[in-house]
């Protein structure tokens, strides 16, 4: 009898998207450890994350589906499922297209052998692919849980993007304009900000420059001797450092060009005050003052898009920088503004590669330590690394930030952390 739903499930996907039914023929569900389980309705578990509720899967498939508040023409769902939430959506008359995207062939296959489909299926309005066969998610969107929990290698991107834009609200909380720590350190900052240099006078300053950005993930260690060598050559390229960055360097004989700070937990152990006569540190204000007081080179101010600036950035103006939750995006947004053609990331790792959380400071002095991660991302080599979600978020704001870059050349100068979409390896650093 399984054999029989499977095979008029195929077929009717064969029918109608041959492509997908080719690769679906070809998944391993029968590797997939999963088991039924048995309540008021029957679902699957699946490497012990259950796919459905097992006492009402309509009912929580309604719940979901009520999670959106307009209805809309054209719904995208992320995940399988057993064709629930899809049962429920298609019986709305205003919906004129759902696009369905498979996050996990084995699961979907394994799914397909277990429940007749073809309701679903064959309904005219229902698309159905692969979601790793697209580059960035489509909106708006439900995400099944359990699936992105499944996703397999090739979704990853997606399952990315879909969990940064499902956190987004939340995340955007620690940083609301009302927020009394938010107001406090801003008013303690205004008299620095009235004083101090403007970013924008940055802004074209190295037209046609190789820009290299320096962060603080583990594969930086393998690099220092490379960028202490590269501050004697010729065509020395332009090095703009996160601020965790600047102490590991100096401790390697690297001076940077620019250092740039966002983050109001930095302090000056940090981000030490030494050596940093003529190096302009350009900061957003929610820098501790106390950490920008003892920097002896220019202070050059500047802003994200965030709410909590507006009244500053009407009141004392200075340029704008991308902010996606890390520095690492001002950092590179600063490089393009100032000319870059061709960016080279160094510790832009967005994961734990070598079982440690940063070069130059001990695992976990910036949060959990490695061995504490629950979370992966794909690496350079094709294979996993370990991560925590807000990483992914941000290489995600990163990757987006790359694909509306095409005039500028990015690269990366190592496959062991996070592989990074739009950029190329810098196999003439290989070091890992």
């Amino acid at each position: 009898m399984i054999d029989d739903i499977l095979t008029q499930n195929l077929a009717l996907i064969r029918q109608r998207w041959p492509s997908v039914a080719a690769r679906l023929e070809h998944e391993a569900p029968h590797q997939l450890d999963a088991e039924v389980i048995e309540g008021h309705d029957q679902t699957l578990r699946i490497r012990g994350i259950q796919l459905t509720s097992r006492h009402d899967r309509l009912a929580e498939a309604r719940y979901q589906a009520a999670s959106l508040p307009t209805a809309a023409p054209e719904l995208h769902v992320y995940g399988t499922g057993l064709g629930d939430l899809q049962r429920i959506l298609l019986q709305a008359p205003t919906l004129q297209r759902l696009h369905v995207h498979v996050l996990n062939g084995a699961v979907f296959a394994l799914a397909l052998g277990a429940l007749d489909q073809l309701d679903w299926l064959g309904d005219p309005r229902v698309g159905l692919a692969y979601a790793g066969d697209t580059a960035e998610i489509s909106l708006p969107f439900f995400a099944l849980p359990s699936e992105l929990a499944l996703a397999d290698d090739q979704a990853a991107k997606i399952r990315d993007r879909l969990v940064s834009e499902v956190h987004l609200g939340f995340n955007n909380r620690i940083f609301e304009a009302d927020d009394p720590a938010v107001i406090a350190r801003l008013q303690s900052n205004e008299l620095l900000l009235a004083q101090d240099g403007d970013v924008a006078q940055l802004f074209g300053s190295a037209p046609g420059a190789h820009v290299y950005i320096v962060a603080t993930g583990p594969t930086l260690e393998r690099h220092y001797d490379h960028l202490r060598l590269s501050q004697a050559t010729a065509e020395r390229p332009l090095i703009i450092c996160v601020d965790t960055a600047y102490r590991p360097l100096l401790d390697h004989g690297i001076v940077a060009d620019v250092v740039i700070a966002i983050d109001r937990h930095i302090r000056e152990r940090h981000l030490p005050g030494e050596q940093s006569a003529g190096i302009p540190l350009v900061y957003l204000p929610m820098v501790a003052p106390q950490v920008l007081q003892q920097w002896h080179g220019p202070r050059l101010a500047a802003y994200s898009a965030s709410p909590a600036y507006a009244p500053y950035r009407q009141r004392l103006p200075k340029g704008l920088l991308h902010s996606g939750g890390s520095v690492i995006h001002p950092a590179v947004d600063l490089a393009v503004r100032m000319g870059a053609v061709r960016v080279t990331l160094f510790g832009a790792d967005f994961a734990f590669p070598y079982e440690k959380t940063h070069a130059g400071w001990d695992d976990g002095e910036f949060g959990s330590p490695a061995r504490l991660a629950r979370y992966w991302v794909g690496d350079g080599h094709g294979g996993r690394v370990r991560t925590q979600l807000n990483l992914r978020g941000y290489l995600t704001e990163l990757e987006r930030y790359i694909a509306q870059h095409p005039e500028v050349a990015f690269f990366n100068s190592s496959r062991d952390g996070a592989f990074i979409a739009g950029t190329t390896f810098a196999e003439g650093l290989a070091h890992g």
